[in-house]
């Protein structure tokens, strides 16, 4: 029996899932893909969606017969115990000091194409933005599902109009050209665009509030990764078509300059909204998957009971509200510390992948038949990734390590204790 509210619909979950995906990613990642692979990184987009299909595959089967709040460490719990649960929960919650301020300060960034704005401004749009996500995350859920339902539309329709005013595709450019020669490039290009598919963890923890979770958690979970897929490989084409990469500095802003190319100076405004409103969305699922896991763990006696309070609503407003504080405060200090995005993005993906790597591997032990030939596949890939990241998932490795060793003495001191 579900703990909270059942009132996602199918439609609201691809809009979840997809407006996730999609983030901040939709502004930058094609034109990486392209300055790495060029006309290759279509061909790219295509085995990076067949890549990360067993993994979505995998997390529906495992979100269809276990739906629950918990999300993937109540996964990773059910498979390897409750200390691998408590130690996967933190390696997720670790995301926050670093994660968050990173997604912050790409969104306050898109008014700068409209305002001249100092850091004090910005952060201020931050905290702002953090304001907001805890008011719309005090309504029920279908609120949060609305809202994204019209930003993946916005999103989609942006893609459309650029295909339309730029008459794509165009008849000299084929939409998968020849791979002579340029198949050693694609690596370089999948270890890119893989980002663009980190938030379906994130998502498993609104499984529990599905109407039919059997049903519709699954095909919300594909159907998104499908739709966010073909979004991607959509506006490839565009950048390809018309030429606006080239180097690392400049791919930030090749879809706003491909938007004022074609739409004019009109389109500052529209590539502030959409962009803002795109990483508005991806920050909302990650809080509101975090206020789930902290409330989930102490309507299970792990956490304080305060934590476990649900609102009016039914949603946990008291684990959000800690949250968005949390938030608050690291963008604070992130501020103060004058952090980069990139440094900051540096540190939260292997937290990601290492999630992953543990889910599929919980997939290998709880799922039967070809299901867990394909969680096996899965946990091969995310291992594959992990080794990609190279010295940057030893962060990750490190504090995973760390939790695990605290954990054991902490079992330990209490064994002496109760023996003594």
């Amino acid at each position: 029996m579900s703990r909270l509210n059942k009132e996602l619909g199918l439609l609201q979950g691809i809009a979840l899932l997809s407006t996730s995906l999609l983030g901040t990613g939709i502004f930058v990642v094609p034109a990486l893909a392209a300055t790495a692979a060029g006309e290759a990184s279509l061909w790219a987009w295509l085995m990076l969606i067949a890549l990360v299909l067993p993994v979505a595959f995998t997390f529906a089967q495992l979100g269809k017969r276990f739906p629950h709040a918990g999300g993937a460490p109540h996964l990773i719990g059910r498979a390897f115990g409750l200390r691998m649960e408590s130690v996967s929960a933190l390696l997720f919650l670790a995301v926050l000091p670093v994660g968050l301020p990173a997604a912050l300060h790409i969104a306050s960034g898109f008014w700068l194409a409209l305002f001249d704005l100092d850091r004090s401004d910005l952060l201020i749009i931050e905290l702002a933005t953090l304001g907001a996500i805890l008011l719309l995350g005090q309504r029920p859920p279908r609120a949060s599902g609305l809202l994204q339902g019209l930003i993946a539309v916005a999103i989609v329709a942006s893609v459309a109009l650029i295909w339309w005013m730029g008459d794509l595709p165009h008849a000299e450019q084929p939409l998968l050209p020849a791979l002579d020669g340029q198949w050693h490039l694609l690596p370089t290009a999948l270890g890119v665009m893989f980002w663009c598919f980190v938030g379906i963890e994130a998502f498993t923890h609104l499984g529990e509030e599905f109407k039919h979770p059997q049903r519709d958690f699954p095909l919300a979970l594909l159907l998104g990764v499908l739709l966010a897929g073909l979004v991607y490989w959509a506006c490839s084409v565009a950048v390809l078509s018309f030429a606006t990469y080239g180097d690392v500095h400049s791919d930030t802003t090749a879809l706003p300059r491909l938007f004022e190319q074609l739409l004019g100076e009109r389109a500052r405004v529209l590539v502030a909204v959409l962009g803002y409103l795109a990483c508005f969305a991806s920050m909302n699922v990650y809080i509101q998957g975090f206020a789930r896991l902290i409330w989930s763990l102490a309507d299970e006696g792990r956490l304080p009971a305060r934590l476990a309070v649900r609102n009016a609503h039914g949603v946990p407003g008291r684990a959000l509200l800690l949250v968005v504080i949390s938030c608050a405060l690291c963008a604070l200090l992130s501020a103060v510390l004058q952090l980069s995005v990139d440094d900051l993005i540096r540190y939260a993906n292997g937290n990601f992948v290492l999630i992953y790597l543990l889910s599929m591997a919980a997939g290998w032990s709880l799922l039967h038949g070809i299901w867990r030939l394909l969680a096996g596949l899965s946990a091969v890939l995310c291992s594959a990734v992990l080794v990609m990241l190279g010295s940057d998932a030893l962060y990750a490795v490190a504090l995973f390590a760390a939790l695990l060793l605290l954990s054991h003495l902490r079992d330990r001191h209490k064994a002496l204790a109760q023996g003594g």
